[in-house]
């Protein structure tokens, strides 16, 4: 099967630029193929992984995957899916998130194959020390203003009164467009990759490369991620999912693919695994015959947070979701709890020697049915045996906790019911 045969199984193919002619260019060579990351944070996130991935099957084709960081584009933002301007950020900013991208891709990509090997390039190494006479002689003069306006990213932002686009944010296509020909001319790089909405980027760099002398160039977009239900991809209700550990736990993380919705969960196995088609087959019909049963999910959970925190971090993952479900949270780790307390539960920092029915209350989860947070209601609760700190009930409502009694020293779990859990963290 091509690449692009199999990147369209796996709902990873938008659009074509010259499809057939594509398709044989991919099949009688080594082709370098580029998607470009602009650093907008110290972490890329899950919306990240679909060009990452989609270059790691052009390198398992065989073709050498080309990383591009934005620090010169970073500096501009892309007004293509945005309904104001973003905001600008500084050169030391940029600079300390390009790192952070360089050293997630080496992830996912393997920098030392032979000619298939990854590169990664910063294309402010070639911006530096653009002037702007020469930008506007040598790029700007093959870029028609009334072409640019059409492109549906402008369009829709000059259309908005209230917004408008600035001439910074306008000027992103001609730079995107510079980087493709400078890669073109400097690495023989004849494929860009990437989203949908890039597809105006893309093709005029196609252009651009063609009146600079440059020879034949190509585009490939992928379609932005989204759930079944129309909300967008990649968000939790803390926010966006990052790679980093450290601002996304290993826990969090497979939490999020283990919540995957039925519908929506054999896609994700599709785009972000390399399952093979008869493994797929299986989950999709497990999927449909015994959804509680969930098992697609969990290997979604189990593949992604493998390719992201190796298997250590799978395992972790695993174990604290384990002790969670039975209660057996002794067995939990300092470090396993420190995760929960990054981002795995909601958190109450007190001192030592804090009452329960305080935390209870603090906490929320002294709640009435009529919505309000009482004391009477945390000794209702302590009293009905609805309440478990550290796995074991709690019977007494003049409870104290105190650093002696806690795990590690530091932490106790306060669980409502059987589903509900809450972190508290003392402190010295």
């Amino acid at each position: 099967m091509s690449i692009i045969s199999r990147l369209n199984e796996v709902g990873l193919i938008a659009q074509l630029s010259a499809t057939d002619e594509l398709e044989e260019h991919l099949d009688t060579g080594i082709r370098t193929v580029y998607c470009g990351f602009d650093p907008t944070a110290d972490s890329l996130h899950i919306g990240n992984l679909v060009p990452l991935l989609a270059l790691r099957r052009f390198q398992m084709a065989g073709h050498r995957p080309l990383l591009l960081v934005g620090g010169a584009t970073g500096m501009i933002g892309d007004p293509g899916g945005r309904d104001s301007e973003r905001e600008l950020q500084s050169l030391e900013t940029v600079e300390r998130q390009l790192e952070r991208i360089r050293e997630q891709a080496k992830q996912f990509l393997d920098f030392d194959c032979g000619e298939a090997s990854a590169v990664v390039v910063n294309n402010m190494d070639w911006t530096r020390n653009l002037t702007v006479i020469d930008y506007l002689r040598d790029i700007g003069k093959h870029f028609s203003v009334n072409a640019m306006i059409q492109k549906e990213s402008v369009r829709r932002r000059i259309e908005d009164d209230s917004q408008g686009i600035s001439y910074t944010e306008f000027s992103y296509m001609i730079l995107q467009s510079y980087d493709y020909a400078i890669l073109n001319r400097d690495y023989g790089c004849t494929i860009q990759m990437g989203g949908s909405d890039q597809w105006g980027n893309i093709t005029a760099g196609i252009d651009l490369i063609r009146r600079m002398g440059g020879g034949q160039s190509y585009a490939i977009t992928y379609p932005l991620i989204t759930k079944s239900d129309g909300t967008k991809f990649g968000k939790s209700s803390g926010g966006a999912i990052w790679l980093d550990p450290q601002m996304t736990s290993p826990f969090s993380f497979y939490q999020f693919w283990r919540n995957t919705a039925d519908a929506d969960v054999m896609n994700y196995l599709r785009i972000f695994t390399f399952l093979s088609d008869e493994r797929l087959t299986e989950l999709e019909v497990s999927n449909q015959q015994d959804p509680g049963k969930r098992e697609a999910q969990i290997a979604l959970a189990q593949e992604v947070t493998r390719l992201v925190h190796d298997e250590e971090g799978l395992e972790a993952a695993e174990r604290i979701t384990a002790a969670l479900f039975s209660n057996k949270l002794t067995e939990l780790s300092s470090e396993d709890l420190g995760q929960l307390a990054l981002d795995g539960m909601e958190v109450t920092n007190v001192s030592s020697g804090a009452q329960i029915t305080d935390i209870l209350v603090e906490s929320g989860l002294a709640v009435t049915p009529r919505g309000e947070v009482t004391i009477g209601q945390a000794r209702k609760l302590i009293q009905g045996n609805g309440v478990s700190v550290n796995g074991e009930k709690a019977v007494d409502t003049e409870m104290i906790l105190e650093k002696a009694n806690a795990l590690h020293g530091k932490y106790f779990i306060i669980q409502k019911g059987k589903k509900n859990h809450h972190l508290v963290v003392m402190g010295e």
